[in-house]
């Protein structure tokens, strides 16, 4: 059983990590083609994609960095003992942008969802892990050696980012004519 199926045989309610259960499909535009996911907090998805082996990745629609998409954690068990390290996803998802020192303050003024502390102890316990050490080195090396070029995107991806498709075809035009609009102003001396 792996570690993905051994904390979904817990039954664990993910909204007080931030990990909340939610369409298996990402269905964004940045959504890479593939990908399994595991887990929503608001509208960022955790989760693996095919062709990259256990590697979850974070898929932002509203990233702060150039990436829609990259990689957190080198499996699940590995991603399950940041989230220990780091009380939610949140932390982890955002390291990807920040420096070392604006990681730690985030982390120890990041307001935990209720049951929080609960829900890592069991975590903890139930599963057997203890919290990853240096969690914001661990991140940044598996960024830092990921190559994005791996990971494929639907046509509605970069045409959204208004970037050519790699497969160099086009937008299909909608064909929509529009007649002209005028508009007249009048102006009244009665005022």
């Amino acid at each position: 059983m792996t570690m993905l199926d051994q904390y979904r045989a817990l039954g664990f309610n993910g909204s007080s990590i931030n990990l909340e259960e939610g369409s298996q499909e990402g269905g964004y535009f940045c959504t890479p083609l593939g990908m399994n996911v595991i887990g929503w907090e608001n509208g960022i998805h955790y989760g693996t994609i095919e062709g990259c082996g256990e590697l979850i990745f974070a898929v932002n629609p509203d990233s702060a960095v150039d990436s829609h998409a990259y990689p957190l954690a080198q499996n699940f068990e590995d991603f399950l003992r940041l989230i220990l390290a780091c009380g939610t996803t949140t932390a982890i998802e955002q390291i990807v942008w920040m420096s070392r020192e604006r990681f730690e303050d985030f982390v120890k003024q990041d307001p935990r969802p209720q049951g929080n502390e609960d829900s890592l102890r069991r975590l903890q316990t139930e599963l057997k892990l203890q919290p990853m050490e240096q969690p914001y080195d661990y991140v940044k090396a598996l960024q830092e050696s990921f190559d994005s070029s791996k990971l494929q995107y639907s046509n509605e991806y970069y045409d959204t980012l208004g970037i050519p498709r790699p497969d160099g075809s086009e937008l299909e035009e909608q064909g929509w004519d529009f007649e002209d609009v005028y508009v007249y102003v009048r102006r009244d001396e009665e005022c």
